[in-house]
């Protein structure tokens, strides 16, 4: 065997492993509209990056037929490749978005490793207290009633850690979507934001829906923030569209 087939050979396995990821990834972890936001496609492409490229490129640098000592090579190539992708897909799945929550008048994406266990035992209801496999949970945050409640929020907010990071504070959404809802701004507020008119007609026109029956707020991710669609009358979430909210 030349040093070209068996380096084919690697490279068609590497591809067949990282088909399976980037589904694993993109459709379950990072669900749309949420993967840009979360950096996924960042990550993702590291990840296999070094899966495809390091295993197959080091086969064909060191493979030679009959060498003595091969078998040993390519073992070695194998476990160097497999650590490099465990590392990665631990960074992924602790960057994994597990909650999309209703803060206030704003949507956040939390991570997996933005919330601590002490934090995620004392969630308000049994599936806000685990971390979720199969995409995000969408809740939304209440304002604590208790001052000592909101004096905690307060002092933690001060350090960085908002009130999307509690579940104990969080509600499910449905029942409790009225005062996000009243924060969202129409779509006419969008229009001024550089490339945003073009791309609202298109989502719009794609979903036959009246520019005056959706909503907007914005959505904040780890790498990107975009703007949440909502449903100007029940409020359900329609989508999220690639523009800043902030410009």
């Amino acid at each position: 065997m030349s040093r070209w087939k068996a380096a084919a050979i690697h490279l068609s396995i590497s591809a067949v492993i990282a088909s399976i990821t980037a589904a694993l990834v993109f459709l379950v972890w990072f669900p749309p509209p949420y993967g840009h936001a979360a950096g996924a496609d960042q990550l993702i492409l590291v990840l296999l990056g070094v899966d495809i490229v390091l295993g197959p490129l080091l086969t064909l640098i060191v493979y030679r037929h009959g060498k003595w000592g091969m078998r040993f090579d390519l073992v070695v190539i194998g476990l160097l490749q497999a650590g490099a992708f465990l590392y990665g897909m631990s960074i992924v799945v602790a960057c994994r978005p597990v909650f999309v929550v209703g803060a206030i008048d704003r949507f956040v994406l939390v991570p997996a490793n933005a919330i601590d266990a002490k934090d995620l035992a004392e969630g308000s209801q049994p599936q806000f207290r685990s971390l979720p496999w199969t995409g995000p949970r969408l809740a939304n945050a209440l304002r604590p009633e208790k001052a000592e409640d909101r004096n905690e929020l307060l002092f933690n907010g001060l350090a960085g850690k908002d009130i999307e990071r509690f579940p104990k504070f969080y509600a499910t959404y449905a029942d409790h979507h009225d005062a996000l809802l009243a924060h969202a701004r129409p779509l006419d507020q969008l229009d001024a934001k550089p490339g945003a008119r073009a791309q609202v007609d298109r989502w719009l026109a794609a979903r036959t829906r009246e520019r005056d029956s959706v909503v907007w707020l914005p959505l904040t991710g780890r790498a990107k923030d975009m703007v949440m669609l909502l449903d100007r009358g029940d409020g359900r979430l329609l989508g999220a569209l690639p523009i800043d909210p902030w410009l």
